[in-house]
């Protein structure tokens, strides 16, 4: 079975894709600030890191508590996120987010994924990455990458992301939660890409069946 191999696999994905690589996110653990977790994870969808890492430096230059982040004009706020794509929608999801947790929770970010999923805007995922990235917990925060790749392992065998992150919780040793996110975010940007991936340089090569790999570089 291939998920026997998980301990060798991550293993070595973790010394080849250290958690701490230069991501916006990773980088905001050392000093994390949940709102500004929560933020920077909205502007991510579907975005570059490069650019979410700039444009949330940009909005929180102006505003960085959901109290001043209501004040924003909303032309202002769209003009500050334009390049991050989507700006309409995630101006709009940022002001109801930050109204709702001033409304409903004191201006505080929640630290339960109950709480953080009643309000709207807020998925699993970026629920997950708050609860992992801004308050320590143990969760598996699964978004394209940690769908895709486990996937490709044959690790698991799923459709969406929501049930790839019901599978992970069954056959993932929990020490390796915290850090899977980061890991394999970094090894699917830079190696295990959804289209053509470049299996000629994967570091656990001979563990992966490529499952779905129609070419490879």
């Amino acid at each position: 079975m291939p998920n026997k191999n998980i301990p060798k696999v991550m293993s070595i994905l973790e010394k080849a894709y250290p958690s701490s690589s230069n991501t916006t996110l990773n980088r905001m653990r050392q000093k994390p600030d949940p709102y500004k977790v929560l933020i920077a994870c909205l502007l991510s969808l579907r975005a570059r890191d490069e650019n979410t890492e700039k444009i949330s430096a940009k909005l929180f230059g102006v505003a960085n508590t959901p109290q001043a982040m209501i004040k924003i004009p909303d032309k202002k706020l769209k003009k500050l996120i334009f390049s991050s794509g989507h700006f309409n929608k995630k101006a709009a999801a940022i002001k109801l987010v930050s109204k709702e947790i001033l409304s409903r929770f004191d201006g505080k970010v929640p630290s339960t994924r109950e709480d953080l999923i009643s309000i709207k805007g807020i998925g699993p995922k970026t629920a997950n990455i708050v609860l992992a990235f801004a308050y320590g917990q143990s969760v598996i925060p699964v978004d394209t990458h940690c769908h895709r790749i486990p996937n490709r392992l044959g690790w698991i065998k799923t459709k969406t992301a929501e049930k790839s992150e019901i599978e992970l919780h069954k056959i993932l040793p929990k020490k390796y939660w915290n850090e899977f996110n980061a890991i394999f975010v970094s090894f699917g940007r830079e190696t295990c890409q959804p289209v053509s991936p470049k299996c000629s340089n994967c570091p656990i090569s001979k563990y992966c069946p490529k499952i779905g790999v129609k070419r490879s570089r």
